[in-house]
């Protein structure tokens, strides 16, 4: 599914973050540490090779909401954009530090004149943040910041479970400029 806003077309696959060869970057739902870990870091981290442990750590701790950027080591991608979510519950305003996350993503994306990047659903996984409410502050950030982006004109979500595709389509087709 694909939806356009302010000349940025926002779409959502079912699929793996790190099978997006035609993405100039990928997104990094990273630990603080920017290790490897579980879910969507392990599965960067795993596909990158060990060169990517090594660039990232130079750049570590991050804080919530903040975001880094590396190159894509052995990914089909130039670059991953490393950001540390919130966890729901604990990291407070959890909704602020979600849309940081974007937000600072976005920008790193801009000042590397980066046309293309996949998202997986930040701090859904073991950080806990539900689905729906992620997605809303996913594109309402997203959506707010189109006019202001120059290079990059493809965003996707790359959600894992059927289930989560179908409620980020839900979201987005609510979704106004």
């Amino acid at each position: 599914m694909e939806k356009e806003f302010s000349g940025v077309t926002l779409e959502c696959r079912q699929g793996d973050i790190v099978n997006q060869k035609d993405c100039e970057a990928v997104v990094n739902a990273a630990n603080a540490q920017l290790e490897t870990g579980g879910g969507v870091a392990g599965a960067i981290h795993r596909a990158a090779g060990p060169g990517l442990a090594k660039e990232a750590s130079t750049m570590a701790p991050i804080k919530p909401g903040e975001a880094v950027i590396t190159t894509g080591h052995n990914l089909p991608n130039e670059y991953v954009i490393h950001c540390l979510g919130p966890v729901y519950g604990r990291d407070k305003p959890e909704d602020e530090l979600l849309a940081r996350c974007y937000r600072n993503s976005l920008k790193l994306a801009e000042e590397n004149g980066i046309t293309s990047i996949a998202f997986p659903a930040i701090s859904t996984g073991v950080f806990g943040y539900p689905m729906e409410e992620a997605a809303k502050v996913a594109f309402a950030t997203i959506i707010k910041q189109a006019t202001t982006l120059k290079h990059l004109k493809k965003i996707r979500f790359v959600l894992h479970s059927s289930k989560d595709l179908e409620v980020h389509e839900k979201i987005l087709t609510e979704m106004r400029e």
